[in-house]
């Protein structure tokens, strides 16, 4: 009775709202039902949304979760090349070519030897050998060297459209800016997402079974195929589950033996996988050494060693991103961990082999072009003679990678992965038959595709137009990876959760993004800009664009922007900011705990006689209110 005049109450007030607020009610519903819609029809707009779907069916969330990320990569290159091409290709081909009676004006560099502006790009000339545009085709030299691909190109230091001028090496700098920011935000906006999917799902074993169980099925499905598909998504999800808690059993049944056993074969694995790593960074250092003591050497008249040399440093960055997740792969199995720390733990041990490979790559480069042993070369502040363009030689290198990594992952499934599908299905051998069918190793390809992102990070800068080209690997990788999966690979014997893969992935992701962030700082406002090439060539790093554009401010607003810029301003901001973070994770951690309290004053309740008072309701709706706060 007590509830039923609760509800008459609420009826009642709802009765007698005013008409605005009934207006406002009416509007707001009306509005998500809107909302809704719109992104009902969206979804079947989604890039590979039957693909994924299928692949989730068929072979987990866990190998799902690759693809959506795959897909993410694809979405953000884009965008990244949408943003590069429109504020920096677009304006310099339209100002050279005169379209729409638009201009262009080089201003000589002032106070700068002249050797120093020398560049004369070696493009190809005469009568051309195919295999001369092939291997300009995958180096970036020749006639690709004169493109727009490179940074050489944008030699312009302001466009005129009319009366309307455009100045390119602002425009420039602030599109990395942008560009980077952009994806900083997406990851973080993503991650957080995850995170709270990873937050919702923490929760009890026995009610997570409940849920997959009475709740997990989808009764608006109606097709024959996407019920077979749902089916086995849910079979998956508890079998992951089973498989955890037989883990969790397994570790809380050990003896102090097994204990001890276990341990020291993680402490003596851990020594191999330091070792590996060791072994990858000096190879590395020594081949990029070896390569640019030798590379320039005109005694060395052969075609073939000097291409070869050319590339030692690519083939062998290359050649350990293949081997040494092999081996991480092979060892994490006698480690005894579960399915999502095997995934995360070999995740953090790849990224040390390739993300550092790039970083001993740029380190070289930067040590060759800082390299300076004459007072000529001391004016320029750069290696002049060898790197009269370093940026557009750096740009080369990140296109050389970038072009190789897709090579390697193409090669490796026409000659590895169908190989030894063929051998299994049509040989008996026990050797063959022991091999089996491969799995889908997710850690592997996920460090495939950070890796190359990483690269093309660092090498939108020195090569604007890298970011369509990352595009197109993504797209053609999709495919390769999907029927590498459907007609090569087997279903995992252990099962992974997509929840916590998700999450983790894109913190890979943002690892390599701010590995991104250190060599680029240091190119933009540490080494002294090329003085023959690019848009910063009247500037002695490419950050001075930025005072030199703010000197054109009228007075006060350079005092405001000065005056934010000092320190004066920084440390009480950065105070500030972090008072607020402070606060914020307290209030995330009190509301977390006024949550615990609420679940467990609600299993009381379960046990009270009069459940059907509204005092149930009430502590059921302060929890939804406590945990929408706790994620907000």
């Amino acid at each position: 009775s007590s509830f039923s005049s609760h509800l008459d109450c609420q009826q009642a007030d709802i009765k007698y709202l005013s008409g605005w607020k009934q207006w406002k009610r009416t509007s707001s519903k009306s509005l998500k039902k809107v909302l809704n819609e719109v992104k009902e029809l969206l979804s079947y707009l989604e890039l590979w949304r039957h693909d994924i779907h299928s692949i989730e069916g068929k072979f987990g969330t866990g190998i799902q979760s690759y693809f959506s990320f795959l897909r993410f990569l694809v979405l953000l290159n884009f965008i990244i090349f949408i943003l590069m091409f429109s504020v920096i290709t677009l304006p310099s081909i339209i100002s050279k070519y005169g379209i729409f009676n638009s201009s262009f004006a080089k201003i000589p560099p002032k106070n700068i030897e002249p050797h120093c502006t020398v560049y004369k790009p070696s493009g190809n000339k005469g009568l051309v050998y195919f295999y001369t545009y092939l291997k300009d085709l995958f180096s970036g030299t020749g006639f690709l060297k004169e493109t727009s691909l490179f940074y050489g190109y944008y030699t312009i230091d302001t466009a005129w459209l009319s009366n309307l001028s455009y100045n390119l090496p602002l425009a420039y700098l602030l599109a990395t800016f942008a560009y980077l920011g952009l994806s900083l935000l997406w990851i973080i906006k993503r991650s957080v997402e995850g995170f709270k999917q990873n937050l919702v799902r923490d929760e009890d074993q026995f009610q997570s079974y409940c849920n997959k169980v009475f709740a997990g099925w989808d009764f608006c499905i109606t097709d024959p195929n996407a019920a077979r598909l749902k089916h086995r998504s849910l079979q998956y999800e508890l079998q992951t589950d089973l498989e955890e808690e037989r883990l969790k059993q397994k570790i809380a049944d050990r003896t102090m033996k097994e204990k001890l056993r276990i341990y020291s074969l993680r402490i003596l694995i851990n020594i191999i996988v330091f070792a590996v790593l060791s072994g990858c960074f000096y190879s590395i250092y020594r081949a990029t050494v070896f390569s640019q003591e030798n590379s320039n050497d005109i005694s060395n008249t052969n075609f073939q060693v000097n291409l070869l040399l050319q590339y030692l440093p690519s083939m062998v960055i290359t050649l350990a991103n293949f081997i040494a997740p092999q081996i991480f792969s092979f060892l994490i199995r006698f480690e005894d961990y579960s399915p999502a720390f095997e995934i995360r733990l070999t995740l953090m041990r790849c990224v040390f082999v390739r993300l550092a490979n790039i970083g001993v790559l740029l380190f070289s480069l930067w040590s060759q072009i800082s390299y300076c042993a004459t007072d000529e070369c001391k004016a320029c502040g750069y290696n002049y003679e060898l790197y009269p363009c370093w940026e557009s030689a750096v740009g080369q290198e990140m296109y050389k990678l970038m072009i190789f990594d897709f090579i390697i992952i193409l090669a490796v499934t026409l000659f590895v992965d169908f190989p030894r599908k063929l051998l299994v299905a049509h040989c008996s051998c026990k050797p063959v038959q022991w091999c089996g069918l491969q799995e889908f190793g997710i850690p592997d390809n996920v460090l495939e595709i950070v890796y190359g992102q990483t690269i093309c990070w660092i090498g939108t800068f020195f090569s604007p137009l890298l970011p369509a080209i990352a595009t197109i690997k993504y797209f053609i990788i999709f495919y390769i990876k999907k029927i590498s999966l459907i007609h090569t690979c087997k279903p995992a014997a252990r099962p992974v959760r997509a929840s916590s893969s998700n999450f983790f992935f894109l913190v890979v992701l943002l690892i390599g993004l701010v590995l991104a962030f250190i060599p680029l700082g240091i190119s933009i406002a540490h080494i002294p800009s090329s003085k023959a090439c690019g848009p910063f060539r009247s500037f002695n790093t490419s950050w001075a664009v930025v005072p030199d554009t703010i000197l054109g401010f009228p007075t006060g607003l350079q005092q405001v922007l000065h005056g934010i810029a000092s320190e004066a301003f920084a440390v009480p901001f950065f105070m500030v900011t972090c008072l607020i973070m402070f606060y914020i994770i307290a209030l995330a951690g009190a509301h977390k705990r006024v949550v615990e309290q609420l679940r467990e004053q609600l299993v009381m309740v379960r046990f009270d006689p009069l459940v059907c008072t509204p005092k149930v309701f009430i502590v059921v709706s302060v929890i939804r209110h406590a945990e929408e706060q706790q994620f907000l």
